[in-house]
């Protein structure tokens, strides 16, 4: 922890940051004599953490809340990863005083490390804390087992008893970054807005080498017929 100074990030108060939540309120509009019930952003105790029901996260074990949050609303939208046709309810939060974070993004996208020796003092600090962040960063799925989350959730115990209030990392989904506030209260909402999902844009990389089913690769290459 002794080298977290350099990575001490000091937010005042006051300072804007946003959250999205997939899906939507209900507001009452009234057209002549009748009254309508229409979509709307949600209310705002549904945008912020349920402390009855937290579930697990990158920083926090069931049950125990955090606030998470993005540096902008484009970021915020896409950590929820919504589906076509979806609403998304996205708050635009203010600090309610100074925090301390730790901001685990210095050398994001800096590589993979791979060492065939030991590295000097001065590397060996900038792997881990480049494997701290890919740890924060990683896009969180619903097939993830909670124990995936254990080693996050106990580095931001560390941060947290070391006195930070929260932890910044570079988001994957977005173009922003995100952070998470250990105390759900230290920032509030100020407003909310409701979007509707019109499409979205996925990009991909072959993560692994092909494999060729051999009767139908040789049928393939008689016939002249182009790979799939």
């Amino acid at each position: 922890m002794a080298t977290s100074e350099g990575r001490r990030r000091e937010v005042p108060e006051g300072r804007i940051f946003w959250r999205a939540q997939v899906g939507h309120g209900w507001e009452k509009i009234q057209q002549d004599d009748d009254e309508f019930e229409v979509p709307g952003p949600y209310h705002q105790d549904r945008m912020r953490p349920l402390p009855d029901a937290a579930i697990e996260g990158r920083a926090n074990p069931k049950g125990i809340s955090c606030l998470y949050l993005a540096t902008d609303k484009k970021t915020a939208k896409a950590e929820v990863r919504p589906s076509v046709g979806t609403y998304v309810s996205v708050g635009q939060f203010k600090t309610m005083r100074p925090l301390a974070l730790l901001d685990c993004s210095v050398s994001h996208n800096s590589g993979f490390n791979l060492y065939f020796e030991e590295p000097d003092v001065e590397e060996r600090e900038r792997a881990v804390w480049n494997d701290i962040d890919r740890a924060f960063s990683e896009p969180v799925t619903v097939s993830d087992s909670t124990a995936d989350y254990a080693p996050t959730q106990i580095l931001s115990e560390l941060f947290k008893r070391k006195g930070y209030d929260g932890v910044v990392y570079k988001s994957n989904l977005g173009p922003g970054f995100n952070l998470v506030l250990f105390d759900p209260n230290a920032a509030d909402i100020i407003n909310c807005r409701l979007y509707s999902v019109k499409s979205v844009v996925y990009k991909y990389d072959e993560a692994s080498n092909p494999y060729f089913v051999k009767k139908y690769y040789e049928q393939k290459t008689k016939t002249g017929q182009d790979d799939v």
